[in-house]
């Protein structure tokens, strides 16, 4: 896939040099014990009576920087174009603003976002929308420490849901725990008897959806686990772990991975051990034209994944007109000019939309008044959503999208399932 971060259009969308802050608009804190909602509060840092300003940390270098790159070009289309098209977001205080987005790279390093995030979080109103889970934890404890809002970050940690201990969090991707039971239930109702090998990265990410996938078949007698290995994010290889698990003749591999390359080589490597079972991959790294094609899926009687966007790059959705704009949008004001590979540039235009849903019921210039109008929208059908998914921010545990649709690849895109085949 050829990605090009080209020249900004002036659209009002503002980026530094090698740095874009995705800042929603900042609010000071309110006088008088209101929480922030009295229209005369005193505006956090980065929000003017014209502007509000979101930052964001995410990777644009590096193994992870392909879906890094769309975390940036989603959103940063969304607000371009309802910039030019609108002269803004109208908020709920009645005045229209511009969105402006700053963004840094931190190369999927935990390190270089708590630098970011300090670099940015007085110049930015909300931090937010950016890819990965270490990195995002990187900075949870000081966001609440600040009260500097992290929203709708890309990430299916359920910590970031979790307001006991995240009150100035939300994350946007259905957990991991979500995905991984999805699929379990979908194979606890197949026919016939499954061996089931599994294969997780050994942080939080693997660890989830292995637990949701366990959940998802509990109870099912004709499911089996044969053997179950772990890998680190750090790893360039997972041959050994193939190979092991190739020679349990499991017909089912679950693999709980993020790693871009990696998944395109296990693919690969399964096919040289002509190891064939039907696969499982999380919706991150499950992208027809970035993995599946170079990994040649097709030689597998199935790959499964789960979803809650439309497939942009599918032939099903050439005409679909959510599909249109935001392909026009992404290349005009996200300086992204070819179809995305990674489902990432829709999830963050998605989060764009359901940003907009949050301003227009903001009362205050506030950073608490944002985040209480964040956590009240339901029900919301944003663009590029599959039917049956919405999205929700009301409920304490779950992400802002926490519904997703089993898929299976059909060799160039996805199509919906309801049993194992």
């Amino acid at each position: 896939m050829n990605m090009r971060s080209t020249a900004r259009k002036a659209v009002g969308v503002v980026a530094m040099a090698s740095v874009v802050a995705l800042a929603l608009a900042g609010c000071a804190r309110g006088g008088g014990g209101d929480g922030g909602d009295s229209t005369n509060a005193a505006a956090s840092p980065g929000i003017t009576d014209t502007t509000v300003t979101l930052g964001i940390t995410t990777p644009l270098s590096g193994a992870t920087a392909g879906p890094g790159t769309c975390t940036v070009a989603g959103v940063t289309a969304y607000f371009g174009a309802k910039n030019a098209e609108d002269g803004g977001v109208k908020f709920g205080d009645g005045k229209t603003r511009k969105v402006e987005i700053q963004k840094l790279d931190d190369a999927y390093d935990p390190q270089k976002a708590k630098a970011n995030y300090d670099q940015l979080k007085d110049k930015v109103f909300a931090m937010g929308v950016g890819l990965g889970t270490p990195t995002n934890r990187a900075w949870r404890e000081a966001a609440i420490a600040d009260k500097v809002p992290q929203v709708l970050v890309e990430t299916g940690d359920p910590i970031f849901s979790d307001r006991s201990q995240s009150p100035w969090q939300l994350g946007f991707v259905p957990i991991y725990q979500n995905e991984g039971e999805a699929f379990g239930k979908l194979l606890a109702t197949a026919t016939g008897n499954h061996k089931v090998a599994i294969l997780s990265q050994n942080d939080d990410f693997g660890k989830g959806y292995v637990e949701g996938f366990k959940e998802g078949i509990k109870g099912a007698s004709n499911i089996t686990i044969a053997k179950e290995l772990t890998y680190e994010a750090t790893d360039t290889s997972v041959d050994a772990q193939l190979t092991e698990l190739a020679a349990t003749g499991a017909d089912v591999f679950f693999n709980a991975m993020s790693i871009t390359p990696l998944v395109i080589t296990s693919l690969q490597k399964a096919q040289q051990l002509n190891w064939k079972p039907s696969w499982f991959l999380p919706s991150n790294t499950s992208s027809p034209k970035a993995i599946l094609e170079p990994g040649k899926a097709t030689a597998f009687p199935g790959v499964y994944s789960v979803a809650f966007s439309k497939a942009v790059a599918s032939p099903a959705y050439a005409g679909d007109a959510d599909v249109k704009k935001f392909l026009s949008d992404l290349k005009q004001y996200g300086n992204y000019q070819d179809v995305p590979a990674f489902p990432h540039c829709v999830w963050s235009y998605i989060s764009g939309a359901t940003l907009e849903q949050a301003f227009e019921k903001m009362t205050a210039p506030t950073r608490e008044n944002f985040m209480k109008a964040l956590l009240s929208i339901s029900d919301f059908k944003a663009p590029l959503m599959l039917d049956g998914t919405a999205v929700d921010t009301t409920k304490d545990g779950q992400p802002a999208v926490s519904t997703v649709v089993v898929q299976k690849f059909n060799g160039k895109g996805f199509d919906t399932v309801t049993s194992f085949q």
